[in-house]
């Protein structure tokens, strides 16, 4: 017998998870099913609208102002300023822990690589950090971190010309994990042990950490590391894995659960029946083919990193339904020489 519901989303990651959560809070009985792990585990947790233009003119100031000027065929131009305005506005309500609603502006975040990037959305935990103050800055890396270089960070803001003093330095990590070294690894100790040796009259105002600022009680660990250190402490966004980019995982799941929503992980959809319409899917668990029905089907299966797009020497295809997606027809077309240029294949996707 079916699984039956009004609405069904395919698709685990941001796409899948706010789609999901949209369709229940309209009264609408969702489910959601989904097979990898979601691309938030190696995203740094921002959430962007647009900071450069395709030809990559920017930092933008305004992302709104510069959706008028893309490419006839660019998605925010399909939908809108409006429907890119709606879209944010929903994530707040959904997220309410995340900061730059307040402003149409984007935040300058600076990363563990000392760049500065712009965004629309950042995690509270990031907010004391923003390129925008001028407030001076201590980056602090941890000994057997090797992901994060603090003097090396902080001698790359400061070139960059960021309006504030900055400089890095190196400590000890509270706990020995040369054996796993891992970031999430970093982040447990932390939850019940925030002995980090920075005690000392630093002078700076605020003082940035990697983000592996504890895993269940990240604002208590960034709290008691303000009270030793009398600065605003802030965590600096990594690379994959990242914390920042679960947590926002954890907290869409949460709003799901919230609104009731059937969470399915773990299994994917290998087949489907109908013609003009999708009429089921099938979902594999265990070796057998559960039949799924709903009046509406949201596919959000992502790209070619989420696997929601698939690829071998002839041909680009998206697995699921067999939906069509534009491609050069001579696979050398699909990159360019230059590992920054512009990818035929980072645009590659269903179009809608």
């Amino acid at each position: 017998m079916a699984i039956e519901a009004d609405v069904l989303v395919v698709g685990g990651g941001l796409a899948g998870l706010t789609s999901a959560l949209a369709a229940a809070r309209t009264g609408a009985d969702t489910r959601l099913v989904s097979y990898k792990q979601s691309t938030l585990r190696s995203a740094s947790g921002l959430v962007d609208v647009l900071g450069y233009t395709p030809e990559g003119d920017g930092p933008l100031v305004d992302p709104y102002g510069a959706i008028t000027d893309l490419p006839a065929d660019h998605p925010y131009r399909t939908v809108g300023v409006g429907g890119v305005r709606e879209a944010m506005e929903f994530f707040d309500e959904a997220v309410p822990h995340y900061r730059g609603s307040h402003t149409d502006r984007n935040a300058l975040v600076p990363t563990h690589g000392g760049t500065v990037k712009p965004t629309a959305r950042y995690p509270a935990s990031v907010s004391a950090g923003l390129a925008s103050e001028d407030r001076d800055v201590l980056l602090v890396g941890f000994d057997s971190l090797v992901d994060f270089d603090a003097p090396h960070a902080a001698a790359h803001l400061e070139a960059a010309g960021v309006p504030f003093e900055v400089r890095g330095v190196t400590v000890r990590f509270p706990g020995d994990l040369r054996a796993d070294a891992t970031v999430t690894r970093y982040a447990k100790p932390l939850d019940t042990d925030g002995d980090v040796a920075v005690d000392g009259e630093y002078g700076e105002e605020r003082v940035g950490f990697p983000a592996i600022l504890g895993d269940d009680r990240p604002h208590r660990v960034r709290a008691a590391l303000e009270d030793r250190l009398d600065a605003d402490v802030f965590e600096v966004p990594m690379g994959p894995p990242s914390l920042p980019g679960m947590r926002l995982e954890d907290a869409l799941f949460d709003a799901l659960d919230e609104a009731g929503v059937s969470i399915e992980t773990g299994n994917p959809v290998v087949d489907y029946d109908g013609d003009d319409r999708i009429e089921q899917v099938s979902v594999e668990k265990h070796g057998a083919r559960i039949p799924n029905t709903a009046d509406q089907y949201v596919l959000a299966t992502g790209g070619l990193v989420g696997k929601g797009v698939e690829s071998d020497r002839e041909r680009v295809s998206e697995p699921v339904f067999g939906c069509h997606v534009p491609h050069p027809d001579d696979r050398y077309d699909w990159f360019e020489t230059d590992a920054f240029g512009d990818h035929a294949f980072a645009r590659f996707g269903v179009e809608t």
